[in-house]
């Protein structure tokens, strides 16, 4: 990829790809671009800085409402243990592991998140019922952010 330019003809064969195999989420590295390509959204390429600088957040189709800044600090939310991308569901195509409004026992499994090819179930850490389900399926995670709140 050329410096601040952006190739529309490997995007579109980016995508293709992504549709083909089902992906949710592609990057792309070379010399000093990077492009992100997530489904529902497209990050434009650009230089890798030597210092990293604080991103915007991608936003991803019908993602959830935004959530207060201080939902991590909610006693009944369950946070990220890791940084990897979260899944709703346990295989593309099958039901959810949770909805507003469900039912959970603690140790039952609400979402999974994927790093470094690992798949990690995250539980519940209570009893209660699911009033916030706040990442999208295929989203990005950190460390620390409160992905379900159990009340």
């Amino acid at each position: 990829m050329a410096k601040n330019s952006v190739d529309i003809e490997l995007i579109e064969k980016l995508a293709d790809l992504m549709e083909e195999k089902g992906l949710t989420e592609l990057i792309v590295e070379e010399d000093d671009s990077k492009l992100r390509l997530s489904r529902g959204a497209v990050v434009a390429a650009a230089p890798v800085a030597a210092a990293p600088a604080p991103a915007a957040p991608a936003a991803v189709g019908a993602a959830p409402a935004a959530a207060p800044a201080d939902a991590a600090k909610h006693p009944g939310a369950v946070t990220s243990p890791m940084v990897g991308t979260a899944y709703l569901a346990p295989q593309p195509g099958a039901a959810n592991f949770i909805s507003v409004g469900a039912k959970v026992a603690a140790g039952d499994t609400l979402l999974i998140i994927e790093a470094m090819k690992v798949m990690n179930q995250i539980p519940a850490t209570k009893a209660g019922t699911v009033t916030e389900i706040l990442v999208a399926d295929g989203a990005p995670v950190e460390f620390g952010e409160a992905l379900v709140i159990i009340e």
